[in-house]
């Protein structure tokens, strides 16, 4: 019993993870996708947005993507309004904001690695010379690494009411 009242007082962390990769990814998609049009979901494997046909076929990956991110962020969002309807203390901002960032830096670390690294489907920036490609991959990287581990340090943090 005991053990159950006190899984409901604590704050649902996979809930600031799942908001923080559903943020994440609409940040890559609607910042470098669509406004600054640095790349789409397949612009380095075969599909550059040189012809209507490419555009049309990486502009529907991009909405599956985006699809990805939104059940991200409404399973993040249902797991927070389960848990807020139970008997719990008060929440930290601080844990929001830290499993929010952990989710933030494990989505630019998996879909830096992923995607840009391993299956080379696009790249950060690739409206710049091809051999500067790498360094925007790598500022990526490192800024998920930044946010995992700010996200991590936070949670490090002795607990305190915000």
């Amino acid at each position: 019993m005991g053990e159950r009242i006190s899984r409901r007082m604590h704050f649902p962390l996979s809930a600031g993870i799942l908001l923080g990769l559903g943020m994440g990814g609409f940040f890559d998609g609607i910042v470098l996708h669509q406004i600054l049009q640095w790349h789409h979901m397949a612009t380095s494997a075969g599909y550059p947005t040189d012809n209507l046909s490419n555009l049309k076929f990486n502009t529907m990956l991009d909405g599956l993507f985006h699809a990805c991110t939104y059940l991200f962020t409404a399973a993040g969002l249902l797991l927070l309004w389960h848990r807020a309807r139970k008997p719990h203390f008060l929440w930290s901002a601080r844990l929001l904001t830290a499993s929010v960032l952990l989710g933030f830096g494990v989505f630019n670390l998996i879909e830096g690695v992923v995607d840009h690294h391993i299956l080379g489907l696009h790249h950060v920036n690739e409206t710049v010379s091809r051999d500067q490609w790498i360094y925007w991959d790598v500022g990526f990287l490192l800024s998920g690494a930044a946010m995992l581990i700010g996200g991590w340090m936070m949670l490090s943090r002795r607990p305190q009411i915000d």
